[in-house]
């Protein structure tokens, strides 16, 4: 896989660029509908001897105009990036908006953005796709623009399956409710957190006998409703020797808490994986933690020894759960 090239701002663009085909958009989970506009812009790249530009934007461009508004982030840009190259993408523009197109009106943005930049030879847009000041410019005005100025737009309809839309709004509700099958399903691939491993109360291992990796993420960022879930825990590759039997890039199975543990009073959120049969000091790495389903909700338990039998059966549920991947 070639590794993609990232250009922070307009200014980042080689001068030397050659013609594009280019896809934008926020890509916030980089979920089915999105893959379908990113698939058309690669297979337009190849079939013409392009380059394949993603643009998409950091902060998200609600957060500028309403910032009370501005929707959780489904994945991070960091993400993001990691995606548009496992799907082909040559290049990504991260643009700030804030900073780049704001106030822009929608022939500037294209003049700008797509014809003195990034010598656009192909655009590919949802149908819902909005540019330029107010989002007063559409994907038919975006055509227009094309035949006046001799770049081809292709709009691609959103995407509807079994009957719902395939959405980042709809996958932050899923989450929001716990439905991991239903979040996976829409991106097409298991809902991910990826933070660093940190300490947290102490008794998971100490006084439960399940020790777990706790990762903490911020407000902004879509974690699933609190409770418990099966998934898969992957300690990102470093230069740092993990200590145990555990390995750097390989997925182990986990049972996943998230959410405040009522039972000892605890007030931040968290996600907790006590990974399945192995024993490691996890502290201070960056890990992955692949979210595959829902066990059972979050519930305050009246003593210790309710805890661990109510763990003790999620932990059955989680081997039962996985072994339906393997």
């Amino acid at each position: 896989m070639v590794p993609v090239d990232i250009w922070y701002g307009i200014d980042s663009i080689p001068a030397d660029l050659g013609p594009t085909s280019v896809t934008i958009g926020v890509f916030d989970g980089l979920h089915r509908g999105h893959q379908q506009l990113v698939a058309a812009t690669v297979q337009n790249a190849r079939e013409n001897d392009h380059r394949a530009v993603m643009v998409t934007f950091d902060p998200h461009p609600v957060s500028v105009f309403l910032p009370e508004r501005a929707p959780l982030a489904v994945i991070t840009v960091e993400r993001r990036l990691q995606l548009a190259e496992e799907l082909g993408i040559d290049a990504v523009l991260v643009i700030d908006f804030t900073r780049e197109l704001r106030g822009l009106g929608p022939r500037e943005y294209v003049d700008t953005l797509l014809v003195n930049s990034l010598h656009a030879e192909h655009v590919v847009v949802g149908e819902n796709f909005t540019f330029g000041a107010g989002a007063s410019g559409t994907a038919t005005a975006l055509s227009q623009f094309g035949e006046q100025l001799g770049f081809g737009v292709e709009i691609v309809p959103l995407l509807d399956d079994a009957g719902q839309r395939i959405c980042s709004t709809n996958i932050r509700a899923a989450l929001a409710r716990g439905d991991i099958a239903s979040a996976n399903w829409a991106l097409g691939r298991h809902f991910t957190v990826t933070g660093p491993v940190v300490r947290g109360a102490g008794r998971g291992g100490k006084e439960l006998g399940y020790p777990t990796a706790n990762q903490y993420f911020p407000d902004s960022v879509a974690i699933p409703a609190d409770g418990v879930y099966a998934g898969w825990f992957v300690i990102e590759p470093t230069d740092a020797p993990v200590d145990g039997d555990m390995e750097a890039g390989v997925a182990y199975p986990a049972a996943i808490s998230v959410g405040t543990n009522p039972t000892f009073g605890d007030e931040e959120r968290s996600v907790e994986s006590f990974v399945l049969d192995r024993h490691a000091d996890l502290y201070g790495h960056e890990a992955t933690v692949r979210f595959v389903d829902h066990v059972r909700d979050m519930e305050k338990f009246n003593s210790v020894e309710e805890l661990l039998a109510a763990m003790a059966r999620d932990v059955d549920k989680v081997r039962e759960i996985l072994a339906k991947e393997s």
